[in-house]
């Protein structure tokens, strides 16, 4: 790691949660929807390319999923495409006592039982900064699909999104939905998380970008990783940037884009917290230091890869 990378341990922001003081505790990262005008491409590209299986389709809309759940990705047909229009969370309370809890809270979310297959009953909130949809769900029904071995990637793991104010969305996701801090880079960039896994949602902070930053589907291991890429490759899509790895979250990280010019992550490894009153990340050799807790980093190159540049025009703020 290049010295000139300081990074330096939060310590207040870093202390063990508090019992369950948000109206909400997110468990975890359900589905995500994009928008297109070409579904039928769209879909094309997540069963053949990234290997996704299709659980339920129509002319105006498609549900993919990875694993046991209905789904984890939404294509719906639309004019324009728009990634990241709805993010959908699994929580740990029952939807009657999160909708009271958040209502105390002054957040207003509405019951739906008609936003699609798969998941019958909804909490609908609207994301501050961005005004994205969230769908709060207790659990999704089951998909019925066969677990394979192939370039399907293990699971959804994390989205990011581009907003006017990081401290406003660190606030809402830490206070409303219980999330915790991960890591900074700068004063630009947050990285929160819902369970062990470092990240489930990421916010970069600008005045001229909005919309979702880019989308990440987690491989097994790093065997499955390159399973993933040279299916990439046969289907003619390729790399931008990787393989390297980030400081920030330690994977080991691709990116490319689909169809409709989305950013796609692929990566492996990312850091665990499996003891949150411990605060720190299962160690790894390649960490910086030990323990290794939450931190804020300098925004340097070192910060977005450990083994060499980013591209031009990579982080546009």
């Amino acid at each position: 790691m290049s010295s000139s990378t300081e990074h330096t341990e939060d310590t207040a922001t870093a202390s063990p949660p508090k019992p369950h003081d948000s109206p909400v505790r997110v468990s975890r990262l359900g589905y995500v929807s994009f928008e297109t005008p070409d579904v039928a491409r769209l879909m094309e590209y997540y069963t053949k390319v990234l290997g996704f299986a299709l659980v339920d389709d129509s002319p105006q809309q498609a549900f993919l999923t990875t694993g046991a759940d209905h789904h984890c990705v939404i294509i719906d047909k639309a004019e324009v495409a728009r990634g990241r229009s709805i993010v959908g969370y699994e929580i740990r309370e029952n939807l009657d006592d999160a909708q009271r809890r958040l209502k105390d809270a002054g957040i207003h979310g509405e019951r739906r039982t008609d936003t699609g297959p798969g998941t019958p009953d909804v909490l609908v909130l609207t994301e501050p900064e961005t005004g994205a949809t969230l769908h709060l769900y207790e659990d999704q029904q089951p998909s019925g699909v066969e677990p394979t071995f192939d370039h399907r990637p293990s699971k959804l793991g994390h989205v990011a999104a581009y907003t006017t104010s990081t401290g406003n969305m660190r606030s809402f996701y830490e206070d409303a939905m219980g999330f915790r801090w991960s890591d900074s880079i700068g004063d630009f960039f947050v990285f929160l998380r819902c369970n062990a896994d470092h990240h489930a949602a990421n916010f970069m902070q600008s005045d001229t970008m909005s919309g979702m930053h880019h989308i990440a589907y987690e491989a097994r291991d790093l065997t499955h990783l390159q399973t993933m890429i040279d299916n990439l490759a046969r289907h003619d899509y390729r790399l931008y940037w990787g393989p390297g790895r980030h400081a920030v979250g330690h994977n080991i990280f691709t990116y490319h884009e689909d169809p409709d010019g989305n950013h796609i992550e692929l990566f492996t490894q990312l850091d665990v917290m499996l003891d949150e009153e411990k605060g720190y990340y299962e160690p790894r050799p390649w960490h910086e230091h030990f323990p290794m807790c939450p931190t804020t980093w300098e925004a340097d190159i070192a910060a977005m890869n450990m083994w060499g540049p980013i591209p031009p025009g990579m982080i546009k703020r």
